[in-house]
């Protein structure tokens, strides 16, 4: 029997004869029964589903005539097919693997051409059609109708990539029109469009798309849109944008063998997943919720990618579940932010739609469940995936017990053996490690029996199958017997867990030569895995002894990083724990290992090795946080501030800062300390920072602290600091370090020649180094010099270098930083739209990654793109959130003064006066020429008496001539605007003289006479 629900609900025999369902409750009873089979569906449940409020009197016994007419109509069509409904309590259940869905999900998971095409040829119309207006399978039409539209997007891609332009956009037009929100849909029309010869239609086609996101939504067209926007714009003949799949990270660990006897848990699962926001796997150790998880995860499609987060990195009852969270999506901490780990998260997920993967909650269940209650609660597109042996005990959880998997009930049935899961699972491993394995009739029986006697457990019957080439199937059953009773064992008093496992570990311990076991109780020290090298040094391994743990599956070799990794499973990394001997001494010589490796790591990550030791030690952030609590102390966290700094890890570094060392170890954690605190927004006493640095007189550490000041816009403490960096003894790292941050207090000062000899001589250093940070910390400023003196395209080229760094070194907030600079130089040369775009990618960067500092850049852009944009309103939003964020001494609040003024000219001149005067203002408090420039511009635009106007604006023009920074293109033409309303005013020789004596005045002189004009006016 065959039932088809894409479409009217329809079936038919085996042999295609259609099967008549009679009356509307019996076919809607059926459709639900196929919504969810395999599935009990309670009575309750499928009474409110017929019948709702309207119930009949004895609502059971009508659904159990329905039920009747049912199984009737199925069985007159195909005798026996009245078994396919069967009763098991609390309901019904339909048995059956014929359904087209299935069968269309199973096709629309490839990328083969020939299988989309016939999984669209199942499909008759809108899933469920005769009851698709129903509650319960809203939720399974919907997941349905979204397959399909993939399925055509991917055969629309695959036909874009055979050249067929014209006849994908002609089939893409409808598809567009009835889903105009869709991106990826609208992003293969426009390719088909464009490359079809229509670019004004694939144009209008994203202006469209825009429209309607910022109308109906509130947001802007994605990356992957812009980006091909910008490639029409260009007319890029090469064009071609990766699928979205490709620009999604997902953090999913590489498939290394076939799951078996999971089919039909993974088609649940899968489809359960998208229609639900929390989900958590239960179940006992071994049984597979971790496998299970991640294959689930694998096939599920979230715009901001599938992220798994294993939390046995965490110990029992570590609360920093949500730093792990951060780390897995690779979220950096920032310069400046104060926020709690949970509040970052939050903040990086708030807009995102993503699904997480919470591996192993069981020993951390009161802070994860907390975590992920918030999440549900404020992260509205974040879905979560967790696996657990207890429920998290949530609103809105839905549990989904793992269960063994199905043993064979008759050994001597060996069609019945091989239909078995855990069969064909311990037959798979056995073929393995022993070519010649078959399961027949000699070991079908044994099988049988060793299936049953494990419970079916997966890694019992996996650890089993290791052992089938030394003892075969007979031997290996044998060897369980003195084992068994410990695996059914109920002792209340034995952990959960070790009811289960324990056994089948010991067994498979008990096979091990004493040096085996030493190594293996050893390598449980390890947490997320380690290296080759880590397990000679730490457990005494070698490669034989390795190769053979191996072999005996209680280690897995991990190929799928950039460096092998040697891994436990959990239950047996906890049973080895309890055997491990000389514990101690393990635990030193682990901890002994990473500080040297982190010891080793600190002056490569400041050379050419940088990318591969950040690598290196992400590779290994777990073990370095154990060895941190097994003895590595300050020793190892001071050899970890500059690698905990480039991650953005600062509450990890502050935290890690606190542990106990000897005297010199105290005092250079001092400092480092004082620097963590300043760039997370503390405010520490300069006596405690005098204090600190006087015990610990490094260059480094000097220059990190008064880099952070710098952040703090405390610039001449910083600057005193920095001559003492300088000054500590011959380091070029320092020296070069020391450039960029006095090119950053040049840049600020407009000061050029000091600008241009700092920020050249830190690209130099830095560039002899092998520092790719700081080449672009460099190209900031030598950038930010080559857009003071005008020279945009040689500054954008530079900050586009600096991008590509930044990307290759996965510093996020250093991307989003970068984009603002090339948003900063879009609005300075009048791309008002370019900037726009490019400043909303950094502030969604910025937002994300919690980084203030960035945050501020990207919204000074959008506020002054949109307000020389005519987008007033937008921009006064965006430059009042600055002016109420920054501080009096802030470096960007004379520029966002003045713009702010501009904005609010019309309507309120007064205000926009008094912005311009306090813009000024504090341009001459904190030392920034230009933007004092800027200020008289803007004073000039707003006194009401054209001949002040006129006097004031001949004085800003000998500010910017002296100064030696000339007004970009953007800037001039506010100048012009005001001098051609004062010309008209004033008519040419009124104003040139005017102008004329205005040169003659000083900057403080010109602001004097709008002190006296609102005085007298």
């Amino acid at each position: 029997m065959r039932f088809g629900v894409l479409g009217p609900l329809a079936v038919t025999t085996d042999t295609g004869e259609p099967v008549t369902i009679p009356g509307a409750k019996v076919r809607a009873l059926l459709a639900d029964l196929v919504a969810h089979r395999n599935h009990v569906v309670s009575a309750d449940r499928l009474i409110d589903d017929l019948w709702g409020d309207d119930r009949p009197g004895n609502a059971a016994g009508a659904l159990q005539v329905r039920v009747s007419q049912l199984r009737k109509a199925l069985n007159d069509a195909e005798p026996g097919a009245r078994d396919l409904v069967e009763s098991r309590p609390p309901g019904y259940v339909l048995r059956t693997d014929a359904v087209d869905a299935d069968r269309f999900t199973a096709l629309a998971a490839t990328d083969d051409a020939a299988s989309l095409a016939e999984a669209l040829r199942l499909w008759r119309g809108e899933p469920y059609a005769d009851v698709a207006d129903e509650e319960w399978v809203r939720a399974e039409a919907a997941r349905l109708a979204e397959a399909r539209l993939v399925v055509l997007e991917k055969l629309a891609d695959a036909r874009l990539a055979r050249g067929e332009h014209a006849l994908v956009a002609a089939d893409l037009a409808e598809l567009v029109a009835k889903q105009p929100l869709r991106e990826g849909l609208r992003v293969l029309h426009m390719r088909a469009l464009y490359g079809a010869g229509r670019q004004s239609e694939a144009l209008d086609s994203y202006t469209d798309l825009r429209q309607r996101l910022a109308d109906e939504l509130g947001l802007d067209p994605g990356p992957e849109l812009v980006a091909l926007h910008r490639q029409i714009l260009e007319q890029d003949t090469g064009l071609r944008v990766p699928p979205k799949a490709a620009l999604i990270r997902n953090s999913l660990p590489a498939r290394l063998d076939e799951l078996v006897g999971r089919a039909e848990a993974l088609t649940e699962l899968r489809a359960m997943v998208p229609q639900r926001r929390l989900v958590t796997l239960i179940g006992p150790g071994g049984v597979g919720k971790t496998r299970l998880a991640t294959e689930a995860a694998r096939e599920q499609s979230f715009p901001d990618g599938v992220h798994l987060v294993e939390l046995t990195a965490l110990r029992p009852g570590d609360t920093a579940v949500a730093e792990l969270v951060l780390a897995a999506l690779d979220a950096r901490e920032t310069a400046g932010s104060g926020a709690t780990p949970d509040h970052r998260l939050v903040a990086t997920l708030r807009h995102r739609r993503a699904l997480l993967v919470l591996d192993n909650c069981e020993h951390v269940i009161e802070p994860a469940a907390a975590l992920v209650a918030r999440l549900l609660r404020e992260a509205a597109g974040v879905t979560v995936l967790a696996t657990s042996r207890e429920p998290l005990g949530l609103a809105g959880e839905l549990l989904w017990e793992v269960p063994p998997l199905p043993v064979p009930a008759d050994g001597r049935d060996l069609d019945a053996v091989r239909r078995s899961a855990a069969a064909r699972l311990f037959a798979a491993r056995a073929a393995a490690q022993q070519r010649g394995f078959r399961l027949d009739e000699r070991t079908g029986p044994a099988v049988a029996q060793l299936c049953r006697r494990l419970d079916g457990l997966p890694l019992a019957l996996e650890l089993a199958a290791t052992r089938v080439r030394a003892l075969g199937v007979e031997g290996v059953v044998e060897r369980l017997d003195d084992r068994f009773r410990l695996l059914s064992t109920t002792q209340r008093d034995m952990p959960a867990r070790q009811r289960t496992l324990t056994a089948v570990i010991g067994w498979s311990w008990d096979l091990l030569a004493d040096e085996e076991r030493a190594v293996l109780a050893r390598l449980a020290v390890h947490s997320d895995g380690c290296t080759l090298e880590a397990a000679e040094a730490v457990c005494g391994a070698d490669v034989d002894v390795l190769a053979r743990l191996i072999d005996r599956s209680l280690v897995v070799l991990d190929e799928s990083g950039a460096a092998p990794r040697y891994r436990l499973l959990e239950s047996v990394a906890a049973f080895c724990l309890e055997r491990l001997a000389d514990a101690d001494a393990v635990r030193a010589r682990h901890a002994a290992y990473y500080t040297r490796l982190a010891e080793r790591a600190d002056p490569l990550l400041r050379g050419p090795g940088q990318r591969e030791w950040l690598a290196r030690l992400d590779a290994e952030a777990a073990n370095l946080r154990a060895a941190l609590a097994h003895g590595g102390g300050l020793r190892l966290a001071t050899a970890l501030t500059w690698y905990w700094f480039l991650r953005g890890r600062l509450t990890e570094a502050r935290r890690a800062l606190t542990l106990d060392g000897d005297a010199a170890a105290r005092a250079a954690a001092a400092v480092w300390r004082v620097g963590f605190a300043l760039l997370q927004g503390d405010a520490v006493p300069p006596a405690e920072i005098e204090a600190a640095l006087a015990g610990y007189a490094d260059g480094r550490a000097t220059w990190f602290v008064a880099a952070a000041l710098v952040e703090r816009s405390e610039l001449s403490a910083a600057s005193e600091l920095l001559g003492r960096a300088r000054s500590a003894g011959h380091d070029p790292w320092v020296e070069a370090a020391g450039c960029v941050t006095a090119a950053k207090l040049a840049h600020a000062a407009s000061d050029l020649a000091a600008l241009e000899r700092e920020g050249e001589r830190a690209a130099a250093i830095f560039a002899e180094l092998g520092d790719a940070w700081g080449r672009l910390q460099a190209t900031d400023w030598v950038g930010g010099l080559a857009e003071l003196t005008g020279e945009y395209e040689r500054a954008a080229a530079m900050h586009r270098e600096g991008l590509r760094w930044a990307e290759e070194l996965a510093l996020w907030p250093e991307v989003g930083s970068k984009l603002s600079w090339l948003a900063w130089i879009a609005v300075q040369t009048r791309d008002y739209q370019e900037a726009w775009e490019l400043a909303e990618r950094a502030h969604r960067l910025a937002v994300e990654q919690d980084s203030p500092g960035a945050e501020v850049f990207a919204q000074l852009s959008l506020g002054i793109a949109a307000r020389r944009d005519g987008k007033l309103d937008v921009a006064v939003t965006h430059l009042e959130h600055l002016v109420e964020a920054g501080g009096d001494d802030a470096l960007f609040l004379p520029m966002v003064l003045t713009e702010l003024g501009y904005a609010v000219a019309d309507p309120d001149p007064a205000r926009a006066l008094a912005l311009h005067a306090r813009a000024f203002d504090v341009a001459v408090a904190i030392g920034a020429p230009r933007d004092a420039a800027g200020a008289l511009e803007g004073l000039a635009s707003a006194v009401p008496e054209p001949e002040v106007a006129a006097r004031i604006l001949g004085a800003a023009a000998a500010a910017r001539a002296q100064s030696g920074v000339p007004a970009a293109p953007a800037e001039r033409d506010e100048v012009d605007r005001v001098t051609a309303r004062l010309g008209a005013a004033l008519g040419a020789d009124g104003y040139a003289t005017a102008y004329r004596a205005g040169h003659d005045l000083g900057p403080g002189e010109a602001r004097a006479l709008v002190q006296s004009f609102v005085a007298t006016g």
